[in-house]
């Protein structure tokens, strides 16, 4: 008996191993507990990469996001091309997951396709305020549509707002997460939602390469910051931001060093001859 209980023992703890390493793979952390966005916490930012070695990215990473796309030095380009989104409804699942809430699509919802590699949508969280910045102006939100290839690479599309009309989408979405904000359950199954309804409304956009913005803050993400800024009200950013539990109130991570990457800027050539 005794040797029997230390083989499950072991297996207990390989198992938790291996569900670590996997989760440091691409995938963001999903337990609330492990980590905050306190300034100076015990689990704040500025921790994130000593709380697991798996996480040791969040410290020692080189191509850290977010960061500031300062237009003095992006490089203006016209060969990267419009996105191609070919997104389609699928059912739907809200969680909150602590420091955040987000829309998961069962089994994904179509795709973008970047540099020739089709990534599909997985899901959709919201930051508050914005993580990137642009000229050093932070707005007061940011939605990542998180995508991923079959090979295990991530790209991330990013849209920031400003105060002003309400968005339509979280229009459509509100009553869904109001009831997600104020109970104790973390998941809500929400139907059929079509991402096409989020809009991005611009052909240009910033490119980068980066990581993810919560541990294990994974290197090598494709960022696409859509260039207009779009509008969203108070009690919108309000309800989104009853997901984060420690005092901080905020889910920003703090802008990350360029360490000299190139950050283009997307634009048509008809645009270009404008500028």
């Amino acid at each position: 008996m005794e040797k029997l209980a230390t083989e499950l023992l072991f297996y207990r703890f390989f198992a938790v191993i291996l569900l670590l390493s996997g989760s440091a793979m691409s995938k963001e952390f999903d337990e609330e507990k492990e980590f905050n966005y306190e300034k100076g916490g015990e689990h704040g930012p500025d921790r994130w990469g000593e709380i697991h070695s798996e996480w040791s990215a969040c410290k020692n990473g080189t191509m850290q996001s977010p960061i500031d796309l300062l237009n003095e030095r992006v490089v203006v380009v016209s060969h990267l091309g419009r996105l191609k989104r070919s997104y389609k409804p699928s059912n739907a699942t809200l969680r909150n997951r602590g420091h955040d809430i987000m829309l998961q699509w069962k089994g994904g919802a179509g795709t973008i396709l970047i540099n020739g590699t089709k990534y599909v949508l997985q899901q959709c969280h919201w930051h508050s305020p914005s993580e990137h910045t642009i000229d050093g102006k932070r707005f007061a939100l940011e939605a990542h549509m998180v995508h991923e290839s079959h090979d295990g690479k991530v790209a991330v599309v990013g849209i920031v707002y400003k105060i002003g009309r309400p968005d339509s989408f979280l229009a459509s979405i509100s009553d869904h997460l109001r009831n997600i904000s104020g109970s104790n359950e973390r998941d809500a199954t929400v139907g059929v939602i079509d991402p096409r309804a989020i809009k991005i409304g611009s052909s240009k956009y910033y490119r980068y390469i980066g990581s993810l913005t919560v541990p294990p803050c994974t290197e090598n993400v494709t960022w696409t910051i859509v260039r207009k800024v779009r509008s969203v009200t108070r009690e919108q950013v309000r309800v989104l931001r009853v997901a984060v539990h420690d005092e901080s109130n905020t889910n920003a991570r703090p802008l990350q060093p360029l360490n000299m990457r190139s950050v283009k800027l997307y634009k048509p050539d008809e645009e270009n001859e404008n500028c």
